[in-house]
């Protein structure tokens, strides 16, 4: 995704609960339940191996279930009967399904279907965009460098109910990894009849979820989500309905929310600080970073590196937050969000700890801002350049560009910024194709581990937009996947470590860890973000 916008887990480290406690009392087998709730864009690919933003992500957890699903913060069996059976050397995991798992057609929920999925997702011919999170699984990086055929990964169906995965190495964090939709189960005679449309219209698709998409093509504005008779855990899936709307403005939201067409609607900006206040605003805290990326291909002035740490320092965080978005987000010192990762040697908390050796680059500081320009372009040969800031044609994006726009032309007289906002999937075009200057991009977490930030930043990841590029680096993400893969203490070093060189060198310029702002309604009961910031609406009420 890539899931950066969204892009996309054990995030939140207290879970983030939208509904306020009320006094009504739960009504059994009420089917009447429905939730209206609004999204910021259309389902850009409801094709798990193409499913790289928050909407179609969490569209697809509420329709396709993998192996595991977060619920809260938990991790828990969904597929799966119950965890896996891990080998000694922990590169080998065997799920047992459940038996009564069933897709809407009818069929049973095979080993194979996730077979044929996963090798599918796996094959460069797919173009998927979260294929890299296949590294680690038994000649997943050979087939993705085309060395090696997808039928060779190491996944197998022992049984019609059995799926055994082996592993190159381990991967402390790979039960929590296969929660992502990239590694959702697919019916191939399906994919198959379909072909190039598979995942554009909900006739193409079938579903194994707590609910099945209703009549749907990916140029809706709006959707219909119904529950699922045939789900495995069906009695504990209480709406019967989630209506889902497309709003991309903050003042249209709250119109629509306080005119009874919405039970829960996000408000950002100036309509978010306004409405703080009302009883039902609830602001909740994601996994989700804010970044800046820098083309150094395409902005000659943007390899020099003190030309980037301007660029950081000239950024008044605490103002832009408050002024811009209010709506509970927070600075960052890195880009790996607060609560997410901790060590268990220590207790602490990575982007704490990271961060206090950092803050100097993220500090608001005009004047040393300004010497380090005249520095850096003094380096660079030049004297002046410009360049487009691309963001999403959201409220919070559009108003981000202009803030920083305006903070950059004021601070340096030798720099012209431009502003280009986008919708969110024209962005993530651009991106994965490197054509842009700078771009406002974020990343939601997959799972708590800060390797899922620190690793878009290798050279030739897929998700390495700006295409910044550091040996040192490299090494030290390889090593943490690695040689200290098992050693917690040294594997936290290697990522701490790498994580100082990334800010230190300005790779990507931090900006902001997201807060968003909700009014909800006080009916709704149990909505709870999980760490990859998605909501798992098994259990959750809306009784009126």
């Amino acid at each position: 995704m890539k899931k950066k916008y969204v892009m996309g887990v054990a995030l939140v480290a207290a879970t983030a609960l939208l509904a306020a406690c009320g006094n009504s009392k739960q009504t059994a087998g009420n089917d009447g339940q429905t939730v209206r709730r609004m999204a910021r864009d259309v389902i850009s690919s409801m094709d798990p191996a193409h499913a790289a933003d928050n909407v179609a992500m969490q569209t697809l957890t509420d329709t396709v279930s993998g192996l595991y699903r977060f619920h809260g913060n938990k991790l828990q069996p969904d597929m799966a009967a119950q965890k896996a059976s891990i080998s000694a050397d922990q590169k080998t995991y065997t799920f047992h399904l459940r038996k009564n798992a069933k897709w809407s057609d009818g069929k049973q929920v095979t080993a194979q279907d996730f077979v044929y999925a996963w090798k599918r997702a796996v094959d460069p011919a797919t173009k998927s965009e979260y294929a890299y999170v296949y590294t680690g699984i038994q000649n997943a990086d050979a087939i993705m460098a085309g060395k090696m055929p997808a039928a060779k990964l190491g996944v197998k169906a022992i049984n019609k109910t059995t799926f055994q995965v082996h592993l190159d190495h381990v991967i402390p964090y790979f039960e929590s990894l296969v929660t992502l939709n990239v590694f959702s189960p697919l019916e191939k005679s399906v994919v198959d009849k379909s072909g190039k449309k598979f995942g554009t219209k909900s006739s193409t698709l079938t579903f194994n979820g707590p609910y099945k998409l209703g009549k749907w093509s990916n140029e809706d504005g709006n959707w219909t989500e119904v529950k699922n008779p045939d789900y495995w855990n069906a009695k504990n899936v209480h709406v019967n309905k989630i209506k889902v709307q497309v709003v991309k403005d903050a003042s249209t939201a709250v119109n629509l929310y306080q005119g009874g067409k919405l039970d829960d609607a996000v408000i950002t900006g100036d309509t978010a600080t306004q409405m703080v206040n009302d009883p039902d605003y609830k602001p909740v805290k994601l996994q989700r970073s804010y970044f800046i990326e820098m083309n150094q291909g395409r902005v000659p002035a943007l390899k020099n590196q003190k030309v980037r740490q301007a660029l950081s320092l000239a950024i008044n965080r605490k103002s832009y937050l408050k002024r811009v978005l209010g709506d509970g987000s927070s600075k960052i010192q890195t880009v790996v969000p607060s609560g997410l990762f901790t060590s268990s040697v220590t207790g602490k908390d990575f982007a704490t700890e990271t961060g206090k050796a950092v803050a100097s680059y993220t500090d608001y500081d005009l004047a040393k801002a300004r010497k380090l320009m005249k520095a850096g372009l003094q380096e660079a040969g030049i004297d002046k350049f410009s360049f487009t800031l691309t963001a999403d044609d959201l409220d919070a994006g559009k108003n981000s560009a202009q803030y920083l726009q305006g903070a950059w032309t004021k601070a340096f007289p030798q720099v012209t910024v431009h502003v280009k906002s986008v919708p969110a999937n024209t962005r993530l075009a651009l991106c994965r194709a490197h054509n842009f200057d700078v771009v406002l991009a974020t990343w939601g977490a997959d799972f708590p581990d800060a390797i899922n930030y620190l690793d878009l930043f290798t050279t030739g990841n897929d998700n390495n937009d700006g295409q910044w590029s550091n040996k040192q680096y490299d090494a030290l993400i390889k090593a943490s996947n690695t040689t200290h893969v098992t050693n917690p203490t040294m594997r936290w070093n290697d990522l701490s470590q790498a994580s100082h060189i990334l800010i230190r060198d300005m790779g990507v310029i931090p900006l902001y860890q997201a807060g968003e702002a909700h009014l909800t309604s006080k009916t709704i009961k149990h909505m709870e973000y999980g760490p990859n910031n998605l909501i798992d609406f098994v259990g959750v009420t809306n009784q009126k």
